[in-house]
C-alpha cells in the first residue's frame, strides 16, 4: 500500500475545542491512517515523520495540545525526543502518548519515567486511541482551568491583603500621628514660655550681680561650685535643642499624615516628591549608621514633575516597599563583609524622577546584593521572597505591582545584576483615562 500524507487544513465543520494533535511516526502508512482518523474525529492534526522534525515543529509560539509519539524511529527515537521536550520549560507540559509495538514492561516504564502520560500499542484500535486522547486532553484542560482559577484566587487574595494592609497602615499612621500630635503640641507650646521665663530669671540674676557684687561667702562658694555662668549658657542651648527636637517630631507627624492620606477617598492630585520625602523621613532611622552598618547615602535627582492623579496613600506604600527593599539589599551586602570590606563599602540609594510626555518616571536603585536572573521572573509573584524566614512576607513587591499596574494603569519593572544592585522603574500616567 502506498500512503500519502495529505495537507492538513482546518475542516469547516471542525470543533476547535477538540484540540491540536501532533502525530510523530516514521511509517507513512501509520501516519496517513492515524491522521485521517483523527481528522475525521474533528481534531486538527499535525503530522511529521521524525523526532528531529517534531522538535523543529515545536519551535514556534503555536503549539499542539497533545503529542502521539512513535518509540522506534531512525535518528532521534521517541525516548530521546520525549526527553528533549520534557527538558524545555516552554513545552514540557504538553502530554505525550507513546505509540509502540513493543510489549516489554521495562520499555513502557522507561517512557513513563521520561514524562509520557500513556501508551498506545500497535496495531491500533482506533476507538481506544480516540478515548485515550480525549481523556488526556480533558485532564490537560482541567489542569489549565485549575491553574487559571488558582491564579485568580491568588490575585484576589493579594488584592484583599493589599486593601487591608493599606487600610491598616493608614489607620496606624493616622492613629500614631493623632496620639503624638497632642502631647508634642503641648510641649512645643510650653517651650516658648519656658524660654521666656528662663530668660527673665537670667536677667534677674544679672541684676543681682550688678547691684550686689559682693554676696556672702556661702553664695560665693555656691557660685564657684555650680559654675553658674556655664549653667546659664548651657541652659539656653538645651532649650534650643528641645525646640529643634519638637520641630522634628512635628515634621514627622506631618509626614505620617501625608503618608497615610487616610481621610482621602478616591484619586487625588498629589505631589510625588512630597510622598518620597515623607517616606524618606519616616525611614530616616534605617538610613543612619549603627553598630553593624555604615550610614546609607541617598542621592536624589528630582526632575520637574506635575501633580498626578492617583491614590496618594497607595503610591506612598510603593515608595516605602521599594526603599525598604533597597535598604535590606544594602544591609545584606554589609552583613556578609568583614570589617575592612565594610569600612570601604558605601551603601547608596539613587532616586531619580522625570516627566516624559503624559507619564512620570521614577527610578529607585541601590548598590546592594542584587537579584538573580531566575529570581527576577518571580519577583512580583505573591508570597515569593528571597529573604530569610521572619524577614519578609513576599507581599511587598506583589502589592506594589498591583498598586502601580492594576490600580493606576502604570508599569513597574525590575532590572538587576546579582552582587551589583537593583533598579525598580515606576511609570505612572499623569491623568487617569
Amino acid at each position: 500500500m502506498t500512503a500519502t500524507i495529505r495537507d492538513q487544513k482546518n475542516s469547516p465543520n471542525r470543533d476547535p475545542a477538540r484540540g491540536i494533535v501532533l502525530v510523530v511516526d516514521d511509517n507513512p502508512a501509520n501516519l496517513q491512517v492515524l491522521s485521517s482518523f483523527l481528522d475525521q474525529s474533528s481534531f486538527e492534526v499535525w503530522a511529521t515523520r521524525s523526532g528531529e522534525k517534531a522538535i523543529q515543529r515545536l519551535d514556534s509560539d503555536h503549539l499542539p495540545d497533545l503529542i502521539l509519539l512513535d518509540v522506534m524511529m531512525p535518528g532521534i527515537d521517541g525516548f530521546e525526543t520525549c526527553k528533549h521536550i520534557k527538558s524545555d520549560p516552554r513545552i514540557q507540559d504538553i502530554p505525550i502518548i507513546f505509540m509502540t509495538a513493543l510489549s516489554d514492561t521495562t520499555e513502557k516504564i522507561k517512557g513513563l519515567r521520561l514524562g509520557a502520560v500513556d501508551y498506545i500499542t500497535k496495531p491500533f484500535q482506533y476507538e481506544e486511541v480516540l478515548v485515550r486522547i480525549e481523556h488526556q486532553l480533558k485532564l490537560r484542560n482541567l489542569t489549565k482551568t485549575l491553574i487559571a482559577k488558582n491564579t485568580e484566587l491568588q490575585q484576589a487574595q493579594t488584592q484583599l491583603i493589599q486593601a487591608e494592609k493599606v487600610a491598616a497602615l493608614g489607620y496606624l499612621t493616622a492613629g500614631i500621628a493623632h496620639e503624638v500630635n497632642n502631647p508634642i503640641n503641648f510641649i512645643a507650646g510650653n517651650l516658648n514660655f519656658v524660654e521666656q521665663y528662663v530668660q527673665e530669671i537670667v536677667d534677674l540674676l544679672k541684676l543681682y550681680q550688678k547691684y550686689l557684687p559682693d554676696p556672702p561667702i556661702e553664695i560665693k562658694n555656691a557660685i564657684q561650685t555650680k559654675d553658674i555662668s556655664f549653667l546659664l549658657n548651657d541652659l539656653s542651648k538645651i532649650i534650643q535643642s528641645m525646640q529643634v527636637g519638637t520641630d522634628r517630631v512635628t515634621e514627622i507627624v506631618s509626614s505620617l499624615n501625608k503618608f497615610s492620606r487616610h481621610r482621602e477617598a478616591g484619586k487625588k492630585l498629589a505631589n510625588l516628591h512630597e510622598g518620597l520625602e515623607s517616606t524618606l523621613l519616616i525611614l530616616g532611622h534605617r538610613l543612619k549608621a549603627n553598630g553593624h552598618c555604615r550610614a546609607i547615602k541617598v542621592i536624589k535627582e528630582y526632575g520637574e514633575l506635575p501633580s498626578i492623579e492617583c491614590y496618594p496613600g497607595e503610591i506612598n506604600q510603593v515608595f516605602m516597599n521599594l526603599i525598604c527593599n533597597a535598604v535590606d539589599a544594602i544591609e545584606e551586602i554589609q552583613k556578609n563583609q568583614d570589617f575592612e570590606e565594610n569600612s570601604k563599602y558605601l551603601g547608596v540609594i539613587w532616586i531619580k524622577t522625570e516627566s516624559i510626555g503624559e507619564r512620570v518616571i521614577l527610578r529607585i536603585a541601590d548598590n546592594g546584593s542584587g537579584i538573580s536572573e531566575a529570581e527576577q521572573i518571580k519577583v512580583f509573584d505573591a508570597f515569593y521572597t528571597t529573604k530569610p524566614i521572619g524577614k519578609g512576607t513576599g507581599l511587598g513587591l506583589s502589592i506594589s505591582y498591583q498598586i502601580v499596574v492594576k490600580n493606576h494603569h502604570g508599569k513597574l519593572t525590575c532590572h538587576s545584576t546579582q552582587g551589583k544592585g537593583t533598579e525598580f522603574v515606576i511609570e505612572l500616567p499623569i491623568q487617569t483615562k
